[in-house]
C-alpha cells in the first residue's frame, strides 16, 4: 500500500492528469522523447536517433475510442508534430481496445498493436505471459525516468524490469450529485465520511418509483468486482497473500464478509441502488451523468467528465469524496487504477523504439502542454469542461508539475478537486496475481447478493475463494 502524499501545493498537481494516450506534453525545445546523446570525437559516428530516423518503420498506436472526440483531437495532433521530427515512421490507428480475455488471441495471431493501452492491475500478468515487451533498456536510457511517479510507474516494474509506461492514475472514489441531495433536503456528507455515511444519504435521496437509486454500485463485467474490493479494502481485508513461494486468497475473510453485507444493506435494508442493478461501468456512470443515481464509485475523472459534458451540470454540482472508511478515524482505501502503455514484444527492435519514442514524446515537454491548452480552449468555446485524472505520470514536486499547475489555472473551465478529499483519499494497489479472474469470480458473488434475499455470504465467499485459488493461484510459481 502506498499513502499518497498530498500536499496543498502538490494537490492540484495531482489532480491535473493528461488524457490517457492523449499527448499532452511537447515543448519549445527539442523533443523529450528523442533520446539524449553525448556527442562523440567522431563526426562520422551517428547517434540512436540519426539511426533511426533513417529508416522506414511503421507502429500501430492505441486511438481513443469515436466517443472520445477532443482525445481524438489531441492524438491526431500528437502523430502531426510526431511525424514532424520522425518523418520516416508511419503511424497507424488501431480501433482495439485492451482486453484481458483478447490479448492471447491477439498475440497468437499476431495482431496485437505496436504500442497498446492496458491498466494498472495488468503488468505482472503480462509480463510473466510474454505479451509485454521488457523496456528496462530503453526507460533506463530515458532522460526523465527519475522525474515519473513511483507510485505509478513501479507498478509497471516486474523483477527489476520495466514493462509500460505510465499515463495516468487514481485512487477510486466516489462522485457525488450534490443537487440531488440538497432536493431531497439531505445534509451532505462530511468527507471523512463512513459506510454508515453513505448508506444513510442513499437511503434518503432514493426514490424507486421515480427510477432514482441513491448510489449505482457496478453490477456486471469485472467492473462489479472492481467496485466491491473497496469496501474490502476499507475493512481491513485483502485479496491474496504471496508467502513462501505461495499465493493464498483470502477475500473471504472476516472483513470480506462485512464487505458483502454491506452490499446486501444497500438492496436489501436500504433499497438504495437501482432496480435493474446489473449495470457496468458506462451504465453506472451514464446514471449518474443523467440524474438518475445520486452516487456512483469510479475513478473520478469519468463520471465528472461525463456529468459536465453529457450530463449539463455545473462544476459546483458534483463533489468527489474518498472511499467511506469502514468506521470513524479509519483509512479511506481506494484501488489504486491507471492507465498505461505496453510495448507489443513481437515488434522489431526499431519498431519498439519507435513505439517508446512516441509513448513518451510529450513527456515533460512544452509543446504539448500548448496542444492541451488549445484543446482546452477550444472546450471553452463550446462550452465544455477538461477534467484531469487524480494522479499523473510526473512526480508531483516536479519543474514540469508546476508548469502544469500553471496552465490548468488560467482556465475556469477546468475542474478543481476538493483539497478535502484528497488529503484523505488513499490507493492501494491491486494484487498482482490473476485480479481481473479474481473480479470477475467476485461478480457472480454480487449477482447471487443483489438478486436474492437470505444468501449465505461467508459459504459464497468461500466457494470463490476455493475456486479462485484452485483454478489461478495454486498454479502460480513464484
Amino acid at each position: 500500500m502506498r499513502k499518497m502524499q498530498l500536499t496543498l501545493a502538490t494537490l492540484l498537481t495531482l489532480s491535473f492528469a493528461l488524457v490517457a494516450c492523449s499527448g499532452n506534453g511537447g515543448g519549445g525545445t527539442k523533443p523529450a522523447a528523442d533520446p539524449t546523446t553525448k556527442p562523440t570525437d567522431s563526426a562520422s559516428t551517428k547517434t540512436p536517433e540519426e539511426d533511426i530516423k533513417s529508416k522506414k518503420v511503421s507502429i500501430s498506436i492505441y486511438y481513443p475510442t469515436p466517443d472520445r472526440v477532443e482525445d481524438r483531437a489531441l492524438e491526431d495532433d500528437k502523430i502531426r508534430r510526431f511525424n514532424e521530427v520522425y518523418p520516416n515512421v508511419e503511424i497507424i490507428k488501431s480501433d482495439w481496445q485492451y482486453n484481458p480475455n483478447e490479448i492471447g488471441i491477439k498475440m497468437g495471431a499476431n495482431e496485437a498493436p505496436t504500442l497498446f493501452n492496458t491498466y494498472a492491475s495488468e503488468g505482472k500478468f503480462l509480463a510473466e505471459k510474454g505479451w509485454a515487451a521488457d523496456i528496462t533498456e530503453l526507460f533506463n536510457n530515458y532522460p526523465f525516468k527519475d522525474q515519473m511517479n513511483p507510485v505509478l510507474q513501479d507498478l509497471f516494474t516486474v523483477n527489476g524490469k520495466v514493462y509500460g509506461i505510465a499515463q495516468r492514475g487514481y485512487p477510486t472514489g466516489v462522485a457525488v450529485n450534490k443537487k440531488m441531495l440538497e432536493a431531497k433536503g439531505v445534509t451532505l456528507p462530511g468527507f471523512d465520511w463512513t459506510w454508515d455515511d453513505m448508506l444513510n444519504a442513499a437511503k434518503a435521496v432514493s426514490d424507486p418509483a421515480a427510477g432514482i437509486s441513491g448510489i449505482a454500485p457496478m453490477g456486471k463485467g469485472n467492473e462489479a468486482g472492481w467496485n466491491w474490493t473497496n469496501f474490502l479494502f476499507t475493512a481491513g481485508g485483502d485479496i491474496q497473500t504471496a508467502q513462501d513461494g505461495k499465493i493464498t486468497a483470502i477475500f473471504n475473510s472476516d472483513a470480506g464478509v462485512k464487505a458483502l453485507e454491506y452490499y446486501n444493506k444497500l438492496k436489501w435494508e436500504a433499497d438504495a441502488i437501482p432496480q435493474d442493478w446489473a449495470l457496468g461501468w458506462a451504465d453506472a456512470v451514464g446514471a449518474f451523468a443523467q440524474g438518475r443515481t445520486a452516487m456512483v464509485i469510479a475513478g473520478p475523472d469519468g463520471p465528472v467528465d461525463q456529468g459536465l459534458n453529457q450530463g449539463g451540470m455545473a462544476p459546483e454540482d458534483i463533489l468527489v469524496y474518498p472511499i467511506p472508511a469502514y468506521e470513524k478515524g479509519g483509512k479511506h482505501y481506494g484501488v489504486l487504477g491507471g492507465d498505461y502503455l505496453v510495448i507489443n514484444p513481437n515488434a522489431s527492435k526499431d519498431e519498439q523504439e519507435i513505439a517508446f519514442y512516441y509513448a513518451t514524446f510529450d513527456y515533460f515537454s512544452d509543446k504539448g502542454l500548448e496542444s492541451l491548452e488549445k484543446n482546452i480552449q477550444e472546450r471553452k468555446t463550446d462550452n465544455k469542461y477538461y477534467v484531469p485524472a487524480v494522479l499523473q505520470y510526473f512526480k508531483t514536486d516536479s519543474e514540469y508539475g508546476q508548469k502544469v499547475n500553471d496552465l490548468f489555472n488560467k482556465y475556469d473551465n477546468v475542474y478543481q478537486y476538493g483539497q478535502e478529499t484528497l488529503g484523505l483519499i488513499d490507493g492501494k494497489p491491486e494484487s498482482p496475481y490473476n485480479t481481473q479472474d479474481y473480479y470477475a469470480q467476485m461478480t457472480n458473488v454480487i449477482q447471487e447478493v443483489f438478486s436474492k434475499q437470505g444468501v449465505d455470504m461467508k459459504a459464497q465467499l468461500d466457494l470463490t475463494a476455493k475456486y479462485v485459488q484452485e483454478k489461478y493461484y495454486d498454479t502460480i510459481q513464484q
